[in-house]
């Protein structure tokens, strides 16, 4: 089995990452983490592609020193371009048989106005998507 992990540039969820790990010891299950920069067309974003793809870097990082802790190897990519095209363009290329994604951090207006990379990845990637949401502290 191969997981493709998709770490979220905006925001850090180590819960994600968790529940890859739980995955990997029952299944021995291999993985590949990836993070997208976000950025369509650098000419209209309000900050240079470096300062996204530095995002992208540092969650791909974080998720695969997380996995390292817990005694697992994971390869990490940065990718430009549209989260859910690129990563069901990745998973494909990676043979994955599975795609975890943590659920959105958008609020629901910006979600409706922009869309939700979760639902689009359910919607067209072909494969099974396990969405993973923030634990309930308490």
């Amino acid at each position: 089995m191969h997981i493709v992990l998709a770490a979220n540039p905006e925001t850090e969820q180590p819960w994600v990452t968790d529940a890859v790990a739980d995955l990997v010891r029952q299944t021995g299950a291999s993985v590949a983490v990836v993070a997208v920069d976000e950025l369509e067309v650098e000419h209209l974003a309000p900050m240079p592609r470096s300062v996204y793809a530095e995002r992208a870097e540092r969650s791909v990082a974080a998720a695969t020193a997380r996995l390292a802790a817990a005694g697992i190897e994971a390869t990490r990519t940065v990718l430009p371009g549209r989260p859910a095209e690129q990563i069901i363009r990745f998973a494909g290329e990676q043979s994955a048989d599975l795609i975890v994604v943590g659920s959105s951090v958008r609020p629901v207006i910006t979600q409706r106005l922009l869309g939700s990379v979760p639902l689009t990845l359910i919607e067209k990637a072909g494969r099974p998507v396990l969405v993973v949401t923030r634990p309930v502290s308490g």
